[in-house]
């Protein structure tokens, strides 16, 4: 069996000297706590301490990362364990690893790679590279980790060095896991954010349903304008309760409006007459960006937008297997016109913190950084999704830092539903900017102080302030 190794230098610029110069600052952060503001592992996890079953369970089954990949070379999922839609995988999970180790080398030299080869070395103590002859080797070693106390959720949240971890959750969820994690007296800070998204798009498949449970949760009318804007501040209540500081919206795209009072309402009516159309279902979906802005303006919940996806583009898939399944693709995405309605109204209040997210990088300097600039109550989020790599990272501080600088970004979100892989997803952002920083040190750009500050303000400081966190409690961080 080929060995597995972790190069101690990746990710490191080549050159020599300026090589040394990222080490000396990847020192200085390696080591610090991890906090991650938005993500989407289950809560679920956290709430019972129960055991994860096995390697596919864990570690394939729920990525999508991984299936789409394997899917795009003719693998069906039902092969790897993936649920359909009636909730039950058509294979069992150790041939479903033996069909992944054999086609392990479909993701030589993506992101994808790196994170699992750290997991696999970091996390279980593997030193063989997965391939076929490995498979069962791999799925032993890790469903009998997995079996030990010490690979229990909550055990590896504290061996992760875990500051934060925020889940996310729709407006019309009970938080049932959330409450029970803290009535268990655990004293790992895992928070909720509020996801709206299902009660605010007409077009979701679920809308009329989840209005139905958004209306049991909170006692309101919400098929009156003024009911339903009361249902979302009494769930955002809701949320912070649960140690919320951040909303969460993402649709197709960045559009928002500015309707009178009047307007709104009647726009609202025609949503819930039941046969909107689509352009009215985006105008709703505009205006409620707004509303919830000014919501935040209230409340003081971060306000997380990442549009630009067309979700479930394979309808085949998404008929048998439902959302999230891979298939969803970037597309072109307009944020100076579309935010300007919302920015009227919101853009200058400097205790608002709007965080944008893109999967359309030709934006990053020609609109984003330019309006993350200028209006106070913007940040930039950072590379995203198909852009969480060490060249997507790479090309976002090329193309932003020149205008908006590094303050008006918020640090590093992990964004996924694989547990085991946020330390490897971390490590790599940090790699990535500290080599970033080694050149500008290299190039007498900054000094290598100012490069040690940020790094620290990149890896932690940023996003403890753009997502209200506060401090860390004594002695937990390393300095």
């Amino acid at each position: 069996m080929r060995p597995l190794t972790l190069d101690p230098d990746r990710l490191f610029p080549a050159d020599p000297t300026t090589r040394a110069i990222a080490r000396a600052l990847y020192a200085e952060v390696a080591t610090l706590p991890i906090v991650s503001p938005h993500g989407h592992t289950d809560p679920a996890w956290f709430a019972t301490d129960d055991p994860w079953k096995n390697a596919t369970e864990l570690l394939l089954a729920p990525d999508h990362y991984l299936f789409r990949m394997l899917y795009s070379q003719g693998v069906p999922l039902a092969a790897l364990g993936v649920p359909d839609r009636n909730g039950s995988p058509a294979t069992d999970p150790r041939a479903a690893w033996r069909l992944f180790a054999d086609h392990y080398p479909l993701f030589r030299g993506t992101p994808s790679r790196m994170w699992l080869d750290h997991v696999f070395m970091e996390v279980f103590g593997i030193d063989v590279a997965l391939e076929p002859a490995s498979a069962d080797h791999y799925f032993d070693t890790i469903g009998q980790a997995l079996a030990m106390p010490a690979f229990r959720p909550r055990a590896l949240f504290e061996r992760f060095d875990i500051e934060l971890l925020a889940t996310t959750e729709g407006a019309d969820d009970d938080l049932a896991h959330h409450a029970a994690i803290r009535r268990s007296g655990w004293q790992g800070r895992v928070v909720t954010t509020y996801r709206p998204d299902s009660v605010i798009d007409p077009e979701h498949e679920g809308f009329r349903s989840a209005l139905e449970r958004f209306a049991a949760l909170t006692g309101e009318d919400v098929e009156r304008w003024s009911g339903y804007l009361a249902a979302h501040r009494r769930r955002r209540a809701d949320f912070r309760a649960m140690g919320a500081t951040a909303t969460d919206h993402g649709f197709a795209t960045a559009r928002t409006a500015n309707l009178s009072a009047a307007e709104a309402e009647a726009l609202f009516d025609r949503v819930m007459a039941g046969t909107v159309e689509a352009a009215d279902a985006e105008l709703f979906r505009a205006q409620m960006l707004t509303e919830m802005a000014k919501m935040s303006v209230e409340d003081g919940m971060t306000m997380q937008i990442h549009p630009g996806s067309w979700r479930n583009h394979n309808a085949g898939l998404f008929a048998t297997h439902g959302r999230d399944k891979g298939a969803d693709i970037p597309s072109r995405t307009d944020y100076v016109g579309a935010l300007k309605p919302m920015l009227d109204v919101v853009g200058t209040e400097r205790d608002l913190t709007i965080i944008l997210f893109t999967l359309d990088e030709g934006t990053y300097a020609r609109e984003l950084a330019p309006l993350a600039g200028h209006y106070p109550c913007l940040k930039l989020g950072p590379a995203w999704w198909f852009h969480d790599s060490p060249e997507g990272m790479r090309r976002f501080r090329e193309m932003t830092t020149e205008t908006a600088g590094f303050y008006n970004t918020v640090g590093f979100n992990d964004d996924t539903r694989a547990f085991l892989s946020i330390p490897a997803r971390h490590d790599v952002a940090r790699r990535v900017d500290c080599a970033f920083l080694a050149r500008l040190v290299a190039e007498h750009r900054i000094a290598d102080w100012e490069a040690a500050e940020l790094a620290h303000e990149l890896t932690v400081g940023l996003v403890r302030k753009a997502y209200r966190l506060g401090e860390p409690t004594a002695g937990r961080e390393a300095a």
